[in-house]
């Protein structure tokens, strides 16, 4: 082999090692960084693994909210009508959190299987329930929350 074809080729391979290693880490890294969204249902049949960062979505189950006496950790369960994860969040809630609405909370399951949130997000009015926690009730056969019907003269 002549060499200036040696050092061409040899260059090749150096930039196809470079350029898949590059794809490697990126892809890895993506990998990494994606958080599933999950339904309580989903949990079990999943089996996901305690640490494993994702976000579960549902309804706050009525009469599960307990609030400790520092007024900053709470604890509730999230329902899909198939399964219900209790879920541990130290922090301030927002303001539209309560009993019976849609939430999606960021976060991993621990060894207890209790879900331990870093961030919890509510519905922001009466009408909207996330995209992703609304397909996935309607999929359990779950009823969603009703929309105010018009009185027809302006008002709600």
């Amino acid at each position: 082999m002549h060499p200036k074809r040696k050092k061409r080729l040899l260059g090749l391979v150096v930039i196809l090692v470079g350029v898949g290693l590059a794809s490697a880490i990126t892809i890895w890294s993506l990998r990494q960084n994606m958080l599933f969204f999950v339904t309580p249902g989903d949990v079990a049949a999943e089996n996901i693994p305690p640490g494993r960062p994702f976000r579960l979505g549902g309804l706050v189950q009525p009469g599960s909210v307990t609030r400790a006496e520092d007024g900053l950790t709470v604890r509730f369960t999230v329902t899909d009508g198939e399964g219900d994860i209790d879920v541990a969040y130290d922090g301030i809630l927002p303001d539209l959190f309560r009993e019976g609405q849609g939430v999606i909370a960021r976060g991993a399951m621990d060894q207890a299987m209790v879900f331990q949130a870093t961030e919890v997000l509510a519905k922001h009015d009466e009408n909207y329930m996330p995209p992703e926690v609304a397909e996935a009730l309607a999929e359990k056969g779950h009823p969603l929350p009703s929309r105010p019907q018009s009185a027809g003269d302006g008002t709600p």
